[in-house]
C-alpha cells in the first residue's frame, strides 16, 4: 500500500512538472507573439523613438525622391543618354519614385499624426509596393533585351525599336502589373501582411510569381551573360573599340549592377516569405526585411552616379543648376575619335556595327542637328 501511495505521488508530481513546463512554453510563445505586436508594416517598431523613426523615413523619402528625379532628368539633359532605349531606365526610376515619393511619405504622415495605422493605409502601401516591384522586374528584363540588341546585333535590328514601340512596351509593363495586382487584391489569397497572416501561399501566386518574376529573371541573367561573352570575344586582343561603344558598354554594366542590387535587396524577403510557408517566422523579421527591400528605391539612383560617367556628369550639372544657382550648359561635347579610320573598326563578328560602320559614325554629316541614329 505504501508502494502504491509512493507511485501515485510520483506520478502526480511528474504530471505537475509537465504541466508547469507546458504553461512556461505557452507563456513564452505568447510573450514572443506579444513582442512582435510592437512592430508595424507602416510605422516600423514602436521600440524605436518616434523622432528616430520620423528622421529615418523622412531622410529616405527626401533623399530617394531627389535622387530619382535627378536620374530621370539626367536622361533628358545629358546628350549621350538621349537614346530611346534609356526610356526604360526612366521607367525604373519612376517606379522607385512612387516608393520614395508616395509610400514612405504616407508612413511619415502616420507617425506625425501619432495614430495607429489603419488597415486601408497598410493595404494602400502594400498594393503600391507590389505594383512597383512587378514594374521593376519586367522593366529590368526589357533593359537587358535592349542592351543586347544595341551592342550585339546589327543596326537594322536595333532600328526596329522605334520610339512608338518603346512607349507601347512601357505602357504594357504598367498594364500587366496593374492587372496582376488588382487580381491579387480581388482574390484575397495567400499571405496578408496587414492582417498578420503570413502563411498559405496559394497556387495562383506560385504560378504568377513563376511567370512574372522567375522567367524575367532568368531571361535577364541569360542575356547579360551572353552579352558579356560576345563583347569580350569581339574586343579581345589589341583592338580598341570606338569611344561610343565604350560609353554604351559602361552604361550596360551599370544596368547589370542595378540588377544585382535589386536581387540583394529583395531576395532575403522572398526567401523568408517562402520559408514561412513551412516554418513560422516572426513578424519582426518579415517587416524588417520588407523595409530593407523597399530601401532599394533610395539607392538605385546613386549606383548609376557611381558606375556611369554620363549620369555622374549630369548629376553634377543638375546639382549646380538647382542648388548653386549657376548657369550650366548641357551642350554636346566634342568627341576625340572623329579621325578614326574605317579599317580600325572591323570586327570578327557583327558586334558593334552601329558604332563601327563608316556610314553610321557619329555625328553624321548630313543629319539635322547632328543627332545620332538611335537617339530620341
Amino acid at each position: 500500500m505504501n508502494a502504491t501511495t509512493i507511485s501515485t505521488g510520483a506520478t502526480s508530481t511528474l504530471a505537475g512538472i509537465i504541466g508547469i513546463e507546458s504553461e512556461i512554453r505557452m507563456d513564452k510563445a505568447e510573450n514572443s507573439l506579444d513582442s512582435d505586436l510592437d512592430i508595424s508594416p507602416v510605422t516600423l517598431s514602436s521600440a524605436w523613438s518616434r523622432v528616430a523613426r520620423l528622421l529615418l523615413l523622412a531622410s529616405m523619402a527626401v533623399g530617394g525622391s531627389v535622387g530619382n528625379v535627378f536620374m530621370i532628368s539626367a536622361v533628358v539633359v545629358e546628350d549621350q543618354l538621349k537614346k530611346r532605349g534609356n526610356a526604360f531606365l526612366v521607367n525604373v526610376a519612376l517606379a522607385d519614385l512612387l516608393v520614395t515619393g508616395l509610400v514612405i511619405p504616407v508612413s511619415v504622415i502616420v507617425i506625425l499624426a501619432g495614430h495607429e495605422e489603419s488597415l486601408s493605409t497598410c493595404r494602400f502601401e502594400c498594393t503600391l509596393e507590389a505594383l512597383c516591384f512587378l514594374v521593376t522586374v519586367l522593366t529590368l528584363a526589357t533593359i537587358a533585351a535592349e542592351n543586347y540588341t544595341r551592342l550585339c546585333l546589327p543596326p537594322e535590328r536595333y532600328a526596329v525599336l522605334t520610339s512608338s514601340r518603346v512607349t507601347a512596351t512601357i505602357i504594357s509593363v504598367w498594364l500587366i502589373s496593374v492587372m496582376m495586382v488588382v487580381l491579387q487584391s480581388s482574390l484575397d489569397v495567400g499571405p496578408d501582411f496587414c492582417r498578420r497572416r503570413f502563411s498559405g501561399i496559394a497556387m495562383e501566386q506560385i504560378i504568377g510569381a513563376t511567370v512574372l518574376v522567375g522567367l524575367p529573371t532568368l531571361m535577364t541573367t541569360f542575356l547579360y551573360v551572353k552579352l558579356v561573352i560576345r563583347v569580350r570575344h569581339a574586343t579581345r586582343g589589341s583592338y580598341k573599340p570606338p569611344v561610343a561603344f565604350s560609353w554604351d558598354y559602361e552604361l550596360t554594366k551599370a544596368n547589370m549592377y542595378s540588377c544585382v542590387m535589386f536581387v540583394i535587396f529583395w531576395l532575403p524577403f522572398g526567401i523568408v516569405v517562402c520559408v514561412n510557408s513551412f516554418r513560422p517566422i516572426s513578424a519582426r523579421v518579415l517587416y524588417n526585411l520588407a523595409w530593407f527591400a523597399l530601401s532599394k528605391s533610395c539607392f538605385n539612383n546613386l549606383l548609376y552616379c557611381v558606375a556611369d560617367r554620363h549620369f555622374r556628369s549630369a548629376y553634377v550639372k543638375l546639382f549646380h543648376y538647382c542648388c548653386c544657382k549657376t548657369t550650366v550648359s548641357f551642350s554636346r561635347r566634342t568627341r576625340g575619335d572623329g579621325g578614326r579610320s574605317a579599317s580600325d573598326v572591323r570586327l570578327r563578328v557583327h558586334i558593334i556595327h552601329s558604332y563601327a560602320s563608316p556610314g553610321t559614325c557619329r555625328p553624321p554629316a548630313g543629319r539635322p542637328n547632328g543627332r545620332d541614329v538611335y537617339e530620341l
